[in-house]
């Protein structure tokens, strides 16, 4: 049973240094007792006192690293209520019987998927490969083919522990997610799991049948476990979710503590539909989302769904502070400045980049906000952003010595003029609609 935040801080340093965070050390007990921290951000903790408070500072859902990724983890229920960690795995479906053509096509099209979006790259990160065969050899090339071809992490399903054996063995390093371990196998999977160091699907039909089954597999020792209810019926598998969460979150019910597994690829044989049913894992608690097909027109959706679900809330989505050039601009290219909300970059870039004027766009940092709520806050004032243009480099790449400022942050001009006397001010639209006129008017 999970330590209460007053059991908790008998046993802590009670040092009120407020290194971790928080004003107090009972104010740090009770952010643990309800998982809302760690138990490291406390820097004086004994070994002893950790290993005690182990229980305590788990997170409800185990956090499980399958390759450099991390599935579980999580906290809370909502993710307004604090944010969401780890994002779901989107994984592509591979069968031992597909042909070499087959195979070589589907592994291209994962390596090409990758997106540049806020600084992030967007992109798959996982093949599911079927055993349909009862092959260990062809799981075994067709694992190795994979591996030879592309970065991607691995999942391999056989209920036949030879096979995946097989499997295991050709992917080397990258420790594979095998199962599904049932009660029919759960001896010889929970073995070849413990072995092999790989995390292992738990699959029953029926609550009762599951947290039976996780429980004696964690009782041989493992715990790197993920939850396939069975269910592939959307109304069924969501609920699923559902219960696993909240059971491991209120009553911290231990043996659904773990990341889920769904398969809408084997929920329906209708493209849309299947990419519907996986935005609803994604937004609802999958660990890892298996698609039939890699397919761009389906993927790019779910994964800027993924980006929006696994933003904090509390932080706005920011960009890199810098020098953008947009369409090739040269040394006698117009300069112009904004913030880097993600939002404002997106727009302006857009609508620059339509204008097909060649400009430097400068990226000031202030922290995520708006133009207009940047120079409310004091964080777009004439001084800093007369400081930033001067260190950003831009004097290097450019002769031109006017800049753009935004129409809504036209304030600041007059202190940027003193700030950058030899250059000139304009101020640009208020719109971002009416920025190509305005460039190609200059």
């Amino acid at each position: 049973m999970a330590l209460t935040g007053i059991e908790i801080f008998k046993m802590l340093p009670k040092t009120n240094c407020k290194e971790c965070g928080f004003p107090t050390c009972l104010a740090f007990a009770m952010a643990l007792a309800s998982a809302k921290t760690e138990l490291d951000k406390c820097p004086y903790v004994s070994d002893e006192v950790k290993e005690k408070l182990a229980e305590a500072s788990a997170p409800p859902i185990r956090p499980v690293k399958i390759g450099e990724k991390v599935v579980g983890g999580e906290t809370v229920m909502f993710r307004h209520e604090k944010t969401f960690f780890n994002p779901a795995i989107i994984a592509g479906l591979l069968t031992t019987d597909m042909s070499a053509g087959d195979l070589d096509a589907k592994v291209a099209t994962f390596n090409a998927l990758q997106y540049e979006r806020v600084g992030l790259t967007l992109r798959p990160e996982m093949f599911a490969v079927k055993d349909t065969t009862g092959d260990g050899a062809k799981m075994a090339d067709v694992v190795k083919f994979v591996v030879g071809k592309s970065d991607a992490i691995l999942m391999l399903c056989s209920d036949n522990v030879d096979v995946l054996k097989a499997g295991i063995d050709a992917a080397g390093d990258r420790k594979p997610v095998i199962g599904p371990a049932t009660a029919a196998n759960a001896d010889a999977m929970g073995a070849l799991a413990k072995e092999k160091g790989c995390p292992l699907v738990a699959k029953a039909e029926g609550y009762d049948a599951l947290a039976e089954l996780t429980t004696k597999l964690t009782g041989m020792g493992l715990k790197d476990l993920l939850l396939d209810s069975g269910a592939r019926k959307i109304k069924q598998a969501f609920t699923d979710n559902l219960v696993f969460r909240r059971a491991a979150l209120v009553p911290k019910f231990k043996p659904f503590g773990f990341p889920s597994v769904c398969c809408p690829a084997e929920m329906t044989s209708d493209p849309l539909m299947e990419a519907l049913y996986a935005s609803v894992f994604i937004a609802k608690y999958g660990g890892i989302v298996v698609l039939s097909d890699l397919n761009p027109t389906t993927v790019f959706p779910l994964l800027l769904q993924r980006l929006n679900v696994y933003t904090d809330p509390q932080r706005p989505m920011i960009v890199t502070p810098g020098i953008y050039p947009l369409n090739n601009p040269d040394e006698n290219s117009p300069i112009a400045i904004t913030t880097n909300f993600a939002l404002t970059y997106f727009i302006v870039t857009g609508e620059i980049e339509g204008s097909k004027v060649p400009t430097w766009l400068l990226i000031k940092d202030t922290e995520g906000l708006s133009v207009m709520t940047a120079w409310a806050a004091g964080k777009f004032a004439g001084d800093d952003v007369g400081m930033f243009v001067k260190k950003c480099g831009i004097m290097d790449k450019a002769k031109t010595r006017s800049l753009i400022i935004p129409g809504y942050a036209a304030a600041i001009s007059g202190d940027l003029e003193e700030e950058l006397p030899d250059w000139k001010i304009l101020i640009g639209p208020r719109e971002a609609a009416h920025i190509p006129a305005f460039l190609k008017g200059l």
